[in-house]
C-alpha cells in the first residue's frame, strides 16, 4: 500500500496536468463510472482541483462528480503527453482521461467511483481533511483524542488506522515508532497523552518532509524517490529501520528486529535497545 507522501505527490501530479483545462476524452472498464459518464458526461467539464486525503486521491469537476481513487498495492496514476506511448499495455488501463496536452491513465486501480459532495461526506472509509497529516486543515487534537480511544491496540496498528491519522503507510510507521522511542507493540493505554502528541507530530514531520518535489510546474508522471527519514543523503542510509532487519542501529548498534504485527499482518521493523517496552516488558507480555 503506497505512503501518503506518494499519494500526495501523485495528486500534485495529476492537478499540475489536468486542473483548469476541459476533458476532451475520457474512458473507463468500471461500469459504474462509465454510466455516471453516460448520464453526466466528464467531457468538456474541468477539473477544479486534485487532492490526497490519506491514501486516498480526489479528482473535483466542474459539474459537481468527484472521481475518487485507491491505489491499494498494484494502482498507479501515470501522465502522458498526447501521444507518449504508455509505460504499462492497454489491458491495464482502468481509467484514462484526456484534455489538450496530455493523458491521465489510471493503471490496475482497484477502487475507483464517482461522488458527489454529498455522497463523499457520508463515505467513512474516506479520511476527513482534519485527519490528514498532509491537510491544511489537520486537527491533531481531535486526531489524539482518536488515537487514545483505541487505548487496547498496539500503536504500530493504530498509527495504520486511516480513520485515525491518515497519510502514515507502514514504512512511517516503523520510522514514527523509531524516532519517538516508542516500542510499536505498546498497547495505546501504555502511552501517555505527551507521547501520542510526539507521535502525531512526528507523523506529520516525517511525511511533509518526503513530498518536496523539484519538478515546479512540469507536467510528470511521479516515477518513485527514496524516502529519508535520517539526515543522511545516500539512498542506503536514508530509512533508521525499515527493511533493515539483522543490520546495526544507527543509534545504538543493537541489531533490528523484525515482526508481522495486526490482523492485516503488516511487516514491522524496531530496535529493542532504543524501543523498550513500557516497564521492560517483552513484547508478548
Amino acid at each position: 500500500m503506497p505512503e501518503g507522501d506518494t499519494i500526495f505527490r501523485t495528486a500534485r501530479a495529476l492537478g499540475r496536468a489536468l486542473v483548469g483545462r476541459p476533458i476532451t476524452g475520457f474512458r473507463s472498464n468500471y461500469p459504474l463510472i462509465t454510466r455516471f459518464h453516460d448520464d453526466t458526461p466528464l467531457t468538456g467539464q474541468q477539473v477544479d482541483r486534485v487532492e490526497s486525503r490519506g491514501k486516498w486521491v480526489l479528482i473535483y469537476f466542474s459539474g459537481g462528480g468527484i472521481l475518487v481513487t485507491h491505489m491499494l498495492m498494484s494502482g498507479s496514476w501515470h501522465i502522458y503527453r498526447i501521444g507518449e506511448p504508455w509505460q504499462q499495455p492497454g489491458r491495464n488501463m482502468s481509467i484514462v482521461l484526456e484534455n489538450s496536452v496530455c493523458q491521465a491513465v489510471g493503471f490496475r486501480v482497484p477502487l475507483a467511483q464517482m461522488h458527489t459532495v454529498q455522497t463523499l461526506a457520508r463515505d467513512r472509509r474516506i479520511p476527513q481533511p482534519a485527519g490528514d497529516v498532509l491537510n491544511p486543515d489537520f486537527d491533531a487534537e481531535a486526531t489524539s483524542k482518536r488515537m487514545l480511544a483505541c487505548a487496547h491496540e498496539e500503536i504500530g496498528d493504530v498509527l495504520l488506522h486511516q480513520e485515525v491519522l491518515a497519510g502514515v503507510g507502514n514504512v512511517f510507521k516503523s520510522e514514527v515508532c523509531f524516532v519517538t522511542g516508542i516500542n510499536p507493540f505498546c498497547k495505546v493505554a501504555d502511552l501517555s497523552r505527551e507521547q501520542v502528541s510526539t507521535l502525531i507530530a512526528t507523523s506529520k514531520k516525517l511525511v511533509a518532509s518526503n513530498v518536496l518535489e523539484d519538478s515546479g510546474d512540469t507536467i510528470v508522471t511521479y516515477r518513485g524517490q527514496h524516502r529519508r527519514t535520517t539526515h543522511q543523503s545516500s539512498p542506503g542510509e536514508s530509512l533508521w529501520v525499515y527493511s533493515r532487519n539483522g543490520d546495526p542501529c544507527r543509534r545504538c548498534g543493537d541489531r533490528i528486529r523484525r515482526r508481522i504485527q495486526g490482523p492485516d499482518a503488516r511487516v514491522t521493523f524496531w530496535c529493542e535497545q532504543c524501543q523498550p517496552m513500557p516497564d521492560g516488558r517483552d513484547i508478548d507480555g
